[in-house]
Formats: structure tokens, C-alpha cells, sequence
């Protein structure tokens, strides 16, 4: 099936909430890697997110002039043809914006859909990130607002993350403190600035204790149950019951429980990328130190071509990858249910 329409993305994130699952949100940064993602949303029956962030699209742009737009477009431009091979439908994601990178990132892409909803067509990307979580909450809200605007246009689904997520992820870093816990402060000025669906639909980042890249249980305090108290607080206000479609940062080293208690709670999206990169570079590892004659000419011997064929050790790194997408599902209960 074909990369989402703007109608089914929709679909997607409604058939999430009210299931209380989740869609895993791979991040890719090479062809290699999003076909591992499609592999494994495939092989679990599951739709799902691919996602870029501004690093991995740096990375796809080639290290010659590094351009995000170039990279991002041009890997969007290749899943929309290979996507069509997998029974499964997938959504495309740019992920975490601060401020200093919109004019090279989230705007031009914005721009590219807006030209192509204005032909007729369905946007490139279903959906962008703003990461304003490095600014006061007016300043993000206010930048929010016009995005928001350009996305409802250009049929593109906004992410807005308004509290920090602790650690470092493409140069945007937070301490881990108490600052990483989202109020109901800061949901209902939040609601009250973007609205609840009226101005344009949009995924929210909140934060109970998450935190990028690599730790192990009990060194974070993660709080799902916040979420709850987020959405209870909007609800009383506004009056509109589950009012926001959470997003789960920084999930790699959760509990299970962890996790049940954020999709029960409104998580319909969870990024996932440390857990992956090692996924798909570990099989690699292994084949290198277990070939390593054949991989380098040592002592003057000629290697194996076999050995050191990117082919080979590449699809021992897909399949890797693609397992614990296929894991992924499985832990936020998204196995089984493709739209058919």
C-alpha cells in the first residue's frame, strides 16, 4: 500500500486512541534502514511512523553539502515508491526542530507540501515536528500557532513538544531535573493557544521524566500516569474528553508497565531510535569480528569479496533492525492491527 493519505493518517491516529495502542516511530537515516522499518511493520502486521530528524536528514543529504532538505525529500520521494511493495500503510515524519533550524528544515518542507496540495496532490510528509521546548512556553506557543496554521493547510498533522525531554538528541539537550515533568499549566495554556482540533490537529509531546538515548531502568523516574492528570485537567476546562494525542519521547530502557500505563493513558505515538541503531549495527559487529580475515586483507592476503560486500553484512543489519521494530509493536500493541 502507499505512503498514508492525509485521511488515513488521520484514521490511523483515531483507530490508536481508541484502541489504547500506540505506532512505533522508527527513526531511519539511509534506504537500508527504512526498509528495515517497512520489513518489520510488515512482518507484525502493523502500520506504523517513519520518521527523519534533522541529523539524520543532514546525514542523507550526503556529506558533500549536507543539506537536510535535499536528504529529507529525497528519502521521502523513495519510500513513496518503495512503501507500495509492503502490506502495510506508513506515515512520513520529520523529527525534533528547535528554532535555529526551521528555516532550513520544517519551513522549506512545509513549503514543498503546500506546492503539492496546490496541484492536486497529497503533501510529501504527513506530519512535522516543532521542538520548542528549548524556548519560554509563550515564545514555543507563539512559533506553534503559525506552523500549525501552515500545516492545517498543506493537510499536514503538527508535533509540538512544550516541556523538555531530558538527554541530547541532534545538538537539542535538556538536564535531567524536574523541569522534565509537564503541568496542567502548561496543557491548558497550550490548549488555549492551538486549540483542540479546531485550528488543526496536532500531536503533543508532553513530559513525565523522559529522557533521550541510552539508560537503564530506575535511573529515570518516568511519571505516564501525569498524563492522565494533563488530559483530566484540559478536559474539566474545555470540556472535551481525551483532549490531546500524546507522544512518547525517550522511551529506550522502559518498563513494560511503563509503557501499558502511557497508551492507556493517550500515547499514540512512540519514537523509537537508540534501541533501533543498535538493533541494526550489533549483527553487523558480530559478522565483522567473526570474519575479520575475510573482511580485511590481512598480511597481505586478498580478503573475501563475499565477506566484506556491504550486501552481505547490510541484510544481516536490516533483519536486526527489522525484529525489534516487529518488538516495538509487540510492546505497544500495535501487532495485527494494519488497516486492512
Amino acid at each position: 500500500m502507499p505512503i498514508a493519505t492525509p485521511e488515513v493518517y488521520n484514521e490511523m491516529l483515531d483507530r490508536a486512541k481508541a484502541g489504547k495502542f500506540a505506532y512505533p516511530a522508527i527513526n531511519v537515516t539511509s534506504s537500508q534502514t527504512l526498509h528495515a522499518a517497512l520489513r518489520g511493520f510488515a512482518e507484525a502486521e502493523s502500520d506504523g511512523i517513519i520518521q527523519i530528524s534533522t541529523g539524520g536528514a543532514e546525514f542523507l543529504g550526503g556529506q558533500h553539502n549536507k543539506d537536510m532538505v535535499t536528504g529529507a525529500v529525497a528519502l521521502a520521494e523513495f519510500a513513496h515508491i518503495v512503501a507500495k511493495k509492503y502490506d502495510v500503510t506508513v506515515a512520513l515524519h520529520t523529527d525534533h526542530c528547535p528554532k535555529d533550524k526551521l528555516d532550513g528544515y520544517v519551513r522549506p518542507l512545509l513549503a514543498v507540501s503546500e506546492e503539492r496540495v496546490k496541484a492536486g496532490q497529497n503533501p510529501l510528509f504527513q506530519s512535522h515536528m516543532w521542538d520548542g521546548s528549548a524556548e519560554t512556553l509563550a515564545d514555543n506557543l507563539a512559533i506553534a500557532q503559525e506552523l500549525l496554521e501552515r500545516a492545517r493547510a498543506a493537510k499536514i498533522i503538527l508535533e509540538v513538544e512544550i516541556t523538555p525531554t531530558g538527554g541530547e538528541e541532534d545538538g537539542v539537550s535538556h538536564e535531567i531535573n524536574d523541569s522534565l515533568y509537564t503541568t496542567v499549566d502548561d496543557a491548558i495554556r497550550t490548549a488555549e493557544a492551538l486549540g483542540l482540533g479546531e485550528k488543526g490537529r496536532y500531536l503533543l509531546a508532553a513530559s513525565f521524566g523522559n529522557v533521550h538515548g541510552v539508560y537503564k531502568p530506575g535511573n529515570v523516574v518516568l511519571r505516564p500516569e501525569l498524563l492522565k492528570e494533563l488530559a483530566d485537567g484540559v478536559a474539566a476546562k474545555f470540556g472535551k474528553a481525551s483532549p490531546f494525542d500524546f507522544v512518547f519521547h525517550g522511551g529506550s530502557g522502559s518498563s513494560e508497565q511503563e509503557i501499558a500505563t502511557a497508551l492507556e493513558n493517550g500515547v499514540v505515538k512512540m519514537n523509537i531510535d537508540t534501541d533501533t541503531q543498535y538493533a541494526f549495527t550489533r549483527p553487523v559487529v558480530d559478522h565483522m569480528f567473526r570474519n575479520y580475515d575475510g573482511v580485511l586483507k590481512v598480511d597481505g592476503e586478498v580478503g573475501s569479496k563475499k565477506t566484506y560486500d556491504p550486501r552481505t553484512w547490510g541484510k544481516l543489519a536490516e533483519a536486526g533492525m527489522a525484529a525489534r521494530v516487529v518488538e516495538a509493536c509487540a510492546n505497544l500493541r500495535s501487532t495485527g492491527t494494519k488497516i486492512k
